[in-house]
């Protein structure tokens, strides 16, 4: 049965508001409608200018045809409804069969499969480890990016499956097993054994509730068998995503210290691998998505990589699920943008249309900048990950500081930056019907998963300290913009000047300055001057407040907003 949500999408005219009810004593008779906007859908997720120039300029041209054909179907009528069922029905976990057997399963909405069916059909999982044209990655992060617009919960085991396949490669006899089905296109739910299913989706299980991000803690075990590479894990995990996944990489204390290992859901007898889900998170956001703890007794794992060399090998993975917070940050600006101008095109208060009065245009011209800077390093991120499989050195060391920097700082500004849209709609805004609450308790999770604020900040400071060439790499990359905007350059000075005395105490300002440079730089090559300059005069030259709507008159909100947002002009 449709919900009345999708039975009010199905009966409104798409060009506007329902007709008013008629006069007299109906139930009806006060409940006339008036000056509230259409739905947004459909709409096309990938009309975002910033997002089609950048896949051109890394590379992935070739893909726009694909991404805009992925970008109307997100914002279609059917594809916004899958997101809004798959988080009203949220997942259930059944620990016993009727007969009570143990079978540690978790179900989920129909809406839930829909949206994964979809992501993992279009090459957002492990495709591009597949596909050797050059541009392959920077196209499966701007197919999430509009993509995104639906729900980010099913986006967390595309994106551990996505992020597996380099990590699991320091096993080449694994690797050659699992990477084709990793890295395939069709999405199979349930459990069996996975060499036998076309298609699978990875999960990842570090951390423990006595270390959370200091993963070296971990207590599990794991203990060698007869078998050469087979070992037994004993544990118990505090944070493991998602449950119904086929493959887990791990986290264990081997013999020669902290390893990964990789542990199937079902073995290669058919028989279930201990993997016992002691409760489902009740998590603020994603919570379309299932996350657990899972006990470990006796379960099967195979050793990937070295022995102690587990956070080197599993490293591989968070470099790419960060550029997957990255990219699901700027998505949900977008998302969230779109629906602030489209109810600003729409809504009018004290005699005029929103999208027509000075402050709100000062508002949404703000919050489009913030959405051009996050979504132009993003795809920038993307291209480097691109290049750096491909054996780029200069690219490599780029995005080994650039997208800890990007993980930090788009991250953060995402909740502020969602909490502003939230508001445009007012108290329509603050009501579940409008999706806005949801977008709202998404955006917090993608700066605490992968590493929170301070390990993410701290983590730069490790590399720049550590790994020669990568503080170069940056400067490098700040170097092409040199001469374009004083404002940019006299904060590259600044920056210099910061890392000379870099401690962890002011790694935040640190890694703040880094980011804010990286995205003027950005900015000022390819974005038009009207972007360009209102950017680098408040981001950079201290011309803003302290929220955003707080650009200075001289700002060009005609202009920005014609890019981001054509029908507010």
């Amino acid at each position: 049965m449709a919900s009345p949500l999708a039975r009010e999408r199905q009966q409104r005219p798409q060009d506007g508001p329902p007709a008013p009810a008629g006069r007299g004593g109906g139930s009806g008779a006060t409940h006339e409608v008036t000056n509230q906007p259409p739905p947004l859908a459909p709409y096309d997720a990938a009309d975002d200018a910033a997002l089609l120039e950048g896949l051109r300029r890394e590379g992935a041209g070739w893909a726009e045809e694909q991404v805009r054909r992925l970008g109307e179907l997100a914002g279609g009528p059917e594809a916004q409804e899958w997101a809004e069922q798959a988080n009203r029905h949220e997942p259930e976990l059944r620990t016993h069969d009727r007969y009570g057997h143990r079978i540690d399963e978790v179900d989920f909405h129909p809406s839930w499969h829909d949206l994964m069916r979809t992501a993992v059909g279009e090459g957002l999982a492990g495709a591009p480890w597949a596909d050797e044209r050059p541009g392959a990655h920077v196209a499966r992060t701007a197919g999430g990016l509009v993509w995104g617009h639906t729900d980010a919960g099913h986006m967390c085991p595309v994106s551990m499956t996505y992020a597996a396949v380099p990590a699991l490669r320091a096993q080449p006899d694994l690797a050659a097993v699992y990477e084709p089905l990793l890295a395939g296109r069709t999405y199979e739910p349930g459990l069996r054994v996975p060499a036998e299913k076309p298609g699978l989706l990875a999960g990842m299980g570090m951390t423990e509730k006595q270390g959370g991000s200091d993963v070296r803690t971990n207590t599990t075990t794991a203990t060698p068998t007869a078998e050469p590479g087979v070992y037994t894990l004993r544990g118990h995990k505090w944070f493991t995503s998602a449950p119904m996944c086929d493959v887990f990489l791990v986290l264990a204390q081997a013999p020669g210290g902290l390893s990964c290992f990789l542990v199937p859901r079902v073995l290669p007898d058919g028989s279930r691998n201990p993997f016992r889900i002691q409760r489902l998170k009740d998590k603020l956001g994603n919570r379309s998505n299932a996350s657990c703890e899972p006990e470990f007794d006796g379960t099967v794992a195979w050793l990937v990589g070295p022995e102690g060399r587990g956070v080197k090998t599993i490293i591989e993975m968070v470099n790419c699920t960060r550029l997957d917070c990255v990219m699901m940050s700027a998505a949900l600006m977008r998302k969230t943008l779109v629906e602030a101008g489209h109810h600003a095109r729409h809504r009018r208060a004290f005699g005029a249309l929103l999208a027509d009065q000075p402050l709100m245009r000062n508002v949404l011209a703000d919050l489009a900048l913030e959405s051009e800077a996050a979504t132009t390093l993003t795809l920038r991120l993307a291209g480097a990950a691109d290049r750096a499989v491909r054996g780029d050195a200069a690219e490599t060391a780029f995005r080994r500081i650039a997208t800890a920097v990007g993980k930090y700082w788009v991250t953060k500004r995402g909740p502020a930056f969602t909490a502003e849209a939230l508001e445009c709609l007012g108290g329509n805004g603050y009501v579940e019907e409008s999706g806005m609450p949801r977008h709202y308790r998404e955006a917090p999770v993608l700066s605490i998963w992968e590493g929170s604020g301070n390990v993410n900040a701290l983590d730069v400071l490790r590399a720049v300290g550590r790994e020669p060439g990568t503080a170069e790499a940056l400067f490098a990359e700040l170097e092409l913009a040199r001469g374009a905007d004083a404002r940019l350059d006299a904060a590259v000075t600044r920056l210099k000047n910061e890392l000379v005395e870099a401690s962890p105490l002011r790694a935040r300002r640190l890694v703040e300055l880094m980011a804010l440079t990286l995205q003027a730089s950005l900015l000022v090559r390819h974005a038009p001057s009207s972007v360009a300059d209102a950017f680098c005069a408040t981001r950079l030259g201290g011309d803003w407040g302290h929220c955003f709507g707080t650009l200075p008159d001289s700002a060009d909100v005609t202009g920005i907003l014609a890019r981001a947002l054509p029908g507010t002009v």
